[in-house]
């Protein structure tokens, strides 16, 4: 009896051991199978056009780096750094660093850039004028509501001399900025995501290139007016949070976006529309 139950124990603590192995192996990132590396899920607010797009060209290079690419896209700004906040989201890409800032400030985020991926240049559209010459007294202007994209409008508007702001330079102007309209312009403020539906009812209106896009506008050839991309401070950027932002996921993200493929990609794809800003 002494002999079976010896026996018995033996067997149970072999298997103890096994499994205690087995979960070793597991939490290592290493399979049955001899050894391979754990697929970690990268969950990654963008907008539709062109964010998603390049990032949906790096998937599989991901995939073979053991990332599984998740891409979750937003037709708004608000949602992917709320989102991102609260971890719902491991990063986000789609906006610039002026408004990452300016979200930070204003919503109490702990969002950070981790690199700069392209350049998408700003640009005043028109159904109603063909040049800036024919835009009337008390025209009707559409900017966007958010500080840092209202004001890259404001500034292109300054430029051509159609106003005077207190300073020229300042990317956060608002039209409480404006010193000087001599045409009288009525400049109305909405959402970015609405711009493109104005352009049956305003004058001029001024549309993020990812919008534009979507919108079969291409800033390069159909634009009364558009941002200089030589310095251009709006690089579009990958985001992440503060707690992540070393993450090796992360960082392997950012590589693959700084390769050579997408490079190439956003060229070909976008034909000047969209630059690399690496």
């Amino acid at each position: 009896m002494k002999k079976w139950s010896f026996a018995l124990l033996s067997i149970m603590l072999i298997a103890v051991l096994a499994a205690c192995g087995n979960n070793k192996d597991s939490d290592s990132g290493a399979d049955n199978a001899g050894g391979a590396p754990r697929t970690v899920e990268l969950k990654v607010g963008a907008s539709p056009t062109p964010h998603a797009e390049i990032l949906e060209s790096i998937k599989p290079e991901l995939e073979a780096e053991g990332i599984r690419l998740q891409i979750v896209t937003f037709n708004d700004y608000v949602q992917p750094n709320q989102q991102l906040e609260d971890k719902q989201l491991d990063a986000n890409f789609f906006q610039h660093q002026p408004y990452l800032d300016t979200e930070n400030k204003e919503r109490g985020f702990h969002l950070v850039a981790v690199t700069p991926v392209h350049v998408e240049p700003f640009a005043g559209y028109s159904k109603k004028i063909k040049s800036l010459d024919e835009l009337k007294d008390g025209a009707k202007v559409a900017i966007p509501n958010d500080p840092s994209n209202g004001g890259r409008g404001l500034l292109l508007l300054a430029k051509e001399g159609l106003i005077t702001l207190k300073d020229n330079t300042n990317i956060t102007s608002t039209i409480q900025d404006i010193t000087a309209n001599p045409k009288n312009l009525n400049i109305i403020e909405l959402d970015a995501a609405m711009m493109p539906r104005q352009l049956d009812e305003a004058d001029l209106v001024f549309i993020n290139a990812n919008y534009a896009l979507e919108a079969n506008l291409n800033p390069e050839k159909d634009a009364l007016l558009i941002e200089d991309l030589q310095g251009n401070p709006y690089a579009n950027i990958l985001v992440s949070r503060e707690d992540n932002k070393d993450a090796d996921a992360i960082q392997k993200l950012a590589a693959a976006l700084h390769s050579e493929e997408v490079k190439k990609f956003i060229k070909d794809r976008y034909q000047g529309a969209v630059e690399p800003a690496f």
